[in-house]
């Protein structure tokens, strides 16, 4: 994406993505956004069930102008977390918050957990950072194009620009069937895209 220029926050977003908040939790987003300065560019997918993944992750901060960007705009999305985490006190806080338990035992499919999720979902967003750490990789883990195969979801990169500090609706990526292919080409796209927070 060549241009540069903000989004207006009441045009990022659309009819079929899934929604959650109100006006009051968009307010909160927003004030976060404007006090840090940093804005939104591009605009969300009109599609019900996709997996977006959030990169460079190079700071802390991702997360909080991530969350903010998506309180902003209204958007319910989901993230992994195994499932041992959900039990009392705070399992009902991490699924309120989109998290999804998921059984993380070297016997278990990730990819058929994740199938069977996306089943059961009207409506499903599943986020997830690619690189696995805030150090710079070489390349990305490819569990994102797995679980994007096996359910038959597309492949949506949002990006994190530290250099114009702003988050990026970037593209529905057009996948190939072959994982090694996409994942290479998807790094190397953001590789020549991008900067993070920290360089």
């Amino acid at each position: 994406m060549t241009d540069k220029t903000p989004t207006p926050f009441d045009q990022v977003s659309n009819p079929i993505m899934p929604r959650t908040g109100n006006t009051v939790t968009s307010w909160i987003g927003r004030s976060i956004m404007r006090s840090l300065g940093w804005s939104i560019r591009g605009k969300l997918p009109e599609i019900e069930k996709v997996v977006y993944i959030g990169a460079p992750h190079t700071s802390n901060w991702d997360m909080i102008i991530g969350v903010s960007a998506m309180m902003a705009v209204n958007l319910k999305c989901h993230w992994m977390m195994k499932k041992e985490a959900f039990s009392w006190p705070l399992g009902g806080l991490w699924k309120a918050l989109g998290g999804v338990p998921v059984e993380r035992s070297k016997k278990t499919d990730i990819g058929g957990q994740m199938v069977d999720w996306f089943a059961q979902s009207d409506k499903a967003w599943l986020g997830i950072t690619p690189e696995g750490t805030r150090s710079e990789v070489e390349g990305f883990k490819k569990g994102y194009l797995t679980i994007a195969y096996a359910a038959k979801v597309p492949v949506f990169l949002v990006a994190i620009d530290g250099a114009n500090k702003q988050i990026v609706l970037d593209k529905l990526w057009p996948l190939t069937g072959d994982a090694e292919t996409d994942n290479t080409a998807i790094k190397a796209y953001y590789d020549a895209t991008y900067v993070g927070i920290k360089s």
